[in-house]
């Protein structure tokens, strides 16, 4: 602890290299064109239905989980808002659709974020995305690293210890090729700022991911249900858009049809008699 004249105490600490890749990629993402839109979802009956099931089965789904099977399913039917420019002038889209979450974890002391993408999760059962959120969850770490089964594991480790120019001249080389890009971080982001506090607003997160939502807190208000007045739960949700490979009509039909699903308790019907194979 070190005491400066009109400064008063301060410490000086290491940067942490946990940090380093989320520092590089978000710094890719500064020459993208995107469109942002604030939104609200009406989240009453699935949270009921999540709170239902685990009464009755004692068995906790995340609501994270939830919301990415709805991504999922919205995006694999409207596969243009997470696609990707292929050059100058062509457009790759993909069948699949890879979500890149945060996962909090525990590292020498210190609470850090880091990286899970969870694969094809528009032919995944909530269930199944749940159960890789709390296998990620308690997974053990003692440096940066990808969650999960990823084959960049030891890429990570290495790639920390490297300085600025040359980390740069390697993401801006693998990021040339949306297939390895897919491979990496997947095609869309959703961080949940929400999940850390109590968050009323819209965060405006920062991205390189052709499609990113920015989560924040859940409110109650009211809202009208077949005429009548009640309080409802309401998450609000920021949506990033790249603009050079999605158009306003085809985005605004993807923010309805997710709609749709979250309203309509997609995924949550039947949990109980889910059997796993």
């Amino acid at each position: 602890m070190k005491e400066s004249n009109n400064i008063g105490h301060y410490e000086i600490t290491e940067f942490p290299k946990l940090r380093i890749p989320t520092l590089d990629f978000l710094s890719l993402g500064e020459n993208k064109h995107y469109v942002k839109g604030l939104v609200e979802f009406d989240v009453t009956n699935g949270r009921n239905k999540i709170r239902e099931h685990k009464k009755n089965t004692g068995e906790k789904i995340s609501f994270t989980a939830w919301f990415l099977k709805c991504i999922g399913q919205a995006a694999s039917e409207y596969k243009e808002v997470h696609s990707m420019m292929r050059g100058k002038n062509k457009i790759i889209t993909f069948e699949d659709v890879d979500i890149s979450i945060t996962v909090e974890k525990e590292v020498d002391g210190e609470k850090t974020p880091m990286p899970l993408v969870i694969r094809k999760t528009n032919k995944k059962t909530v269930k199944q995305i749940n159960t890789e959120i709390r296998k990620a969850q308690s997974e053990e770490v003692s440096e940066a690293t990808v969650l999960g089964s990823h084959s960049m594991k030891e890429d990570v480790k290495t790639y920390v210890s490297l300085p600025r120019f040359m980390r740069k001249f390697i993401l801006k080389r693998r990021f040339k090729d949306p297939i390895k890009v897919k491979q990496i971080m997947g095609t869309i982001v959703v961080t949940s700022v929400g999940m850390f506090g109590k968050f009323h607003g819209w965060p405006i997160p920062t991205t390189y991911h052709p499609l990113a939502f920015g989560i924040g807190g859940i409110t109650k208000k009211p809202g009208v249900i077949k005429e009548k007045i009640e309080i409802r739960e309401y998450l609000t949700v920021t949506v990033l858009f790249n603009h050079d490979v999605v158009d306003g009509a085809p985005a605004t039909r993807f923010i309805s049809r997710l709609g749709e699903l979250i309203e309509s308790e997609f995924g949550l019907l039947n949990l109980e008699s889910f059997i796993f194979f």
